[in-house]
């Protein structure tokens, strides 16, 4: 094993808000495979721990912060937030990527490929976590990655369908849309509820949902699908069309 230089150290130190009992696990963690001795004493048993610890403290986040939201809307803030592009992107923002120990055959540290940026993210969450406990670990965590969480969740990109309908029908001065229940089924524990959208005078295709508010997103997304301002690709994902 070999001593983390000093200055490494405690830059590494300050960029991650936590000071090493033992500095060992730190150098790991930042010591990529081409480099190593061997590829057990490279970061990549870390990045294995690392990405299970990581993914369930966003888990746990996203459980206690967003109590409205499904099964199926937590799953996929979570898999955008524990990306390789996100933890790569992080990585690269507060510094982290630049500590990386690699060998010469690499290339230069502008283009790296994003994993390796990824993985030493991940390899600093399970060194923490081995040194210090989960309360550090976690406290890195959400430190770095809370934002990217508030950021997802309230993106575009996991579509509010009915504020985009309510957009598009105060761009185009039509009536705004009302949400009527048609339906529900099912025993009080577990129902299923039907709404429709209705738009000047029209109704539109109706939708089903665990909840009001599911119904009502579902409803809104058929409403912009109709109306031309939705797209479903075959992969299942909505594109919203930019002219709303």
């Amino acid at each position: 094993m070999t001593d983390l230089n000093q200055e490494i150290r405690l830059r590494a130190q300050e960029i991650l808000g936590y000071t090493f009992n033992d500095p060992e696990l730190l150098y790991t963690a930042l010591t990529h495979s081409s480099v190593a001795d061997a590829r057990t004493e490279s970061n990549e048993r870390m990045e294995f721990l690392g990405d299970a610890i990581f993914g369930a403290v966003v888990c746990e986040q996203l459980y206690r912060d967003y109590e409205d939201y499904l099964e199926g809307e937590l799953s996929k803030i979570k898999s955008a937030v524990v990306s390789r592009r996100a933890c790569a992107e992080i990585s690269d923002e507060i510094g982290l990527t630049d500590l990386l120990n690699l060998g010469k055959g690499i290339g230069s540290r502008t283009d790296l490929p994003s994993s390796l940026a990824a993985a030493v993210y991940e390899s600093v969450v399970a060194a923490i976590y081995l040194d210090g406990g989960h309360e550090p670990m976690r406290e890195f965590i959400l430190r770095t990655i809370g934002p990217v969480i508030e950021g997802i969740a309230d993106s575009d990109h996991q579509h509010n369908f009915k504020s985009a309908l309510q957009q598009y029908a105060q761009k185009h001065a039509l009536e705004l849309p009302t949400y009527q229940l048609l339906d529900e089924k099912g025993p009080d524990h577990s129902k299923a509820f039907e709404v429709c959208v209705e738009m000047g005078g029209n109704r539109l295709p109706s939708a089903w949902g665990g909840n009001k508010k599911e119904a009502e997103q579902s409803a809104a997304l058929n409403a912009l699908t109709q109306l031309g301002i939705a797209e479903i690709d075959a992969d299942g994902e909505v594109n919203i069309i930019d002219e709303i």
